[in-house]
Order: C-alpha cells, then sequence, then structure tokens
C-alpha cells in the first residue's frame, strides 16, 4: 500500500496566503471597475458617514480572502494524497487565470480614482486580503 505524503503546514499556509491575497485583489480591481471602491473611505467630499459601495467592497474582499485561504488550503492539503482528480485541478487552475486575467485588464484601464486615494485602498485591500486569507487558512489546517 502507497505511503501518504503530507506538504509542510508552513508550505499550505503560505501557499493559501499568497492565493487568498491575489484573489482579493483582484476582486478589488474588478470591483473598482463597478464602484465598489474602497478609495470612498478617503474622500472628503461626501457628507455620507461611509459610502455603501466602499462598505460592500470591504465585506467583498474580506470574504473571498478568506475563503479563497480556506479552499487553496484544503485543496493543498488533498492534492497531496492524489484524492484531487486531474480534471478539476485543470478547471481551478482555468478559472484562477482567469480571474487574474481579469484582473490585469481592469488594473489596465485609466481609474478615476485620485492616486493617492487609490494607492491607499490597494494597499487596504492587500492587507486585508492577507490577513483574511492567513485566518482562513489556519482554519482550514486546523480543522483537517
Amino acid at each position: 500500500m502507497a505511503e501518504t505524503t503530507y506538504f509542510p503546514r508552513h508550505l499550505i499556509l503560505g501557499g493559501a496566503m499568497v492565493s487568498g491575497m491575489l484573489l482579493a485583489l483582484a476582486v478589488h480591481m474588478l470591483g473598482a471597475q463597478y464602484g465598489l471602491d474602497l478609495g470612498g473611505l478617503w474622500r472628503s467630499d461626501s457628507r455620507v458617514f461611509m459610502p455603501a459601495g466602499a462598505a460592500i467592497a470591504w465585506w467583498l474582499i474580506a470574504t473571498v480572502g478568506f475563503s479563497g485561504g480556506y479552499f487553496v488550503a484544503t485543496l493543498m492539503d488533498s492534492a497531496v494524497s492524489g484524492q484531487i482528480p486531474q480534471r478539476m485541478r485543470q478547471f481551478l487552475i482555468a478559472v484562477g487565470v482567469l480571474v487574474l486575467a481579469g484582473a490585469g485588464q481592469a488594473a489596465s484601464a485609466p481609474s478615476a480614482v485620485p492616486t493617492v486615494a487609490g494607492l491607499l485602498a490597494g494597499l487596504a485591500a492587500l492587507g486585508l486580503g492577507t490577513v483574511m486569507a492567513f485566518c482562513g487558512a489556519h482554519f482550514a489546517l486546523r480543522k483537517a
């Protein structure tokens, strides 16, 4: 009988964090094209306490970061033992490439957001995605 091989926990955690962070950043870039921008938090022209688009973007980025970290950690943990079919792997790779290509296209378009607000929003999305991806991956590995 073949012996089950396991990835080191730190490798799974690191890979899941990077994947969740990239997915959260991709969602931030795609959401900015539809008006869901974290940059609305730093606008001074708004008389509203917090624009709804910024709140929705915050929760969307956090959810995608957590879910991405959780699912990637779960997939990496089960992939090493050969429990994922080849077609499922190819499908997941294709979906990841399409999401990141869409984010790249959205990032290359001209932005209506001022540069400083866009930079702060990007850094906030990067930090939020990283923290939530770590939480999701840690939760998945602790459960497994």
